[in-house]
């Protein structure tokens, strides 16, 4: 049996995505699977033993019609069996028209059965479920294959290159780090600004990590990001600067994930540094963006390993007074009243729980 998955687009999702590999290698150990992504998402796939060859769609191909018809054809040619699209937007709905594969899986929208003949429904927003509802309503998309529970693994998880273990370690000692010491890893900044935690707030959570601990501390961020950094790392004391490598960054995804195997717990703005961190088996703790549903991406929630806060957490009669649709415009504004004294126990009984 061959079998294509297909998730474009950010880290965390295809990080999230590569489960269904998991579980159906499982289940089939004979089969092959392919795993379509764009060329800044492979990294988080390399070394997978579930999956067999890593397709890119890079964007050069995207941006020419000849070229991605083209790219149409070359799947088509693999004659794949079972096509999962996880992404599910036009771009890959053609794939998939175009692939002649016989089992064709996606989310339900309106027009899918146009190209899908089995169109899964996402859970509803308010169904609690056991493992987040990213993992859940991926764990979905594998019902049509009957794999059975015994076969299902939700856990994502990440292979370090040995090689960039070793530059890693290489780099710690250029920047002098004392292995002895507790590690943290610090999520900075989001992709976008809806999606950070406000710098002068982030500044706050970083000195009582400074002050409340021994641990080393690291920052994650773009080089193109380097602004907002420095001024996180300018409010700080004098004290907990002298616990923070400013810059020791990672250079590539792969070096990242082995600077953070590295690492011993991750605190910070959701993203895909966090769900890299998870599926290093890190402790994680969340600092969640107004707008994000926090039970769609507080994956692997247990209060101990992994915890999260939400503004909902504390003021949810701020949310009360608005629809769905005006959460994520007023989403600067609620950050106002985000304040790390709402949870500043809760990052203490995270530090002493794991550091």
């Amino acid at each position: 049996m061959k079998i294509l998955i297909i998730q474009q687009k950010r880290i965390g999702d295809v990080l999230l995505s590569s489960i269904l590999c998991n579980s159906i290698k499982k289940a089939y150990p004979d089969s092959t699977i392919d795993f379509m992504c764009y060329p800044n998402c492979k990294d988080v796939l390399i070394g997978n033993p579930n999956i067999d060859s890593i397709i890119l769609l890079p964007n050069e191909v995207r941006k020419s019609y000849l070229s991605l018809f083209k790219f149409f054809f070359e799947i088509r040619s693999k004659k794949y069996d079972v096509l999962i699209d996880v992404y599910g937007k036009l771009e890959t709905n053609l794939i998939t028209l175009f692939s002649g594969a016989t089992t064709k899986i996606s989310y339900y929208k309106w027009y899918s059965s146009l190209f899908y003949n089995h169109n899964l429904p996402r859970l509803s927003k308010e169904t609690k479920t056991k493992f987040g509802q990213a993992i859940d309503n991926r764990l979905l998309l594998l019902q049509p294959l009957k794999l059975g529970n015994d076969a299902i693994n939700p856990y994502p998880k990440l292979y370090v290159d040995p090689k960039e273990n070793q530059k890693a370690l290489a780099l710690f000692e250029k920047h002098h780090v004392d292995r002895n010491k507790k590690i943290v890893m610090i999520s900075l900044l989001g992709s976008e600004k809806i999606k950070t935690y406000p710098l002068e707030n982030m500044a706050e959570v970083v000195e009582y990590i400074g002050q409340n601990s021994e641990a080393t501390i690291l920052f994650n961020y773009f080089p193109s990001q380097i602004e907002d950094a420095q001024k996180i790392y300018d409010l700080c004391s004098a004290a907990t600067k002298e616990k923070i490598h400013f810059d020791l960054l990672a250079d590539t995804l792969s070096s990242f994930i082995a600077i953070m195997d590295l690492c011993d717990v991750i605190i910070g703005n959701d993203g895909g540094a966090i769900n890299m961190a998870k599926a290093l088996n890190k402790p994680s703790f969340i600092i969640f963006s107004p707008h994000v549903d926090k039970n769609d991406w507080a994956t692997f929630e247990d209060g101990k390993q992994n915890l999260s806060v939400h503004l909902n957490d504390f003021k949810p009669e701020l949310f009360s007074e608005l629809a769905d649709k005006e959460i994520k415009p007023n989403t600067l504004q609620l950050y106002t009243k985000f304040t790390p004294d709402l949870f500043k126990d809760q990052i203490s009984f995270f530090l002493n729980e794991h550091l």
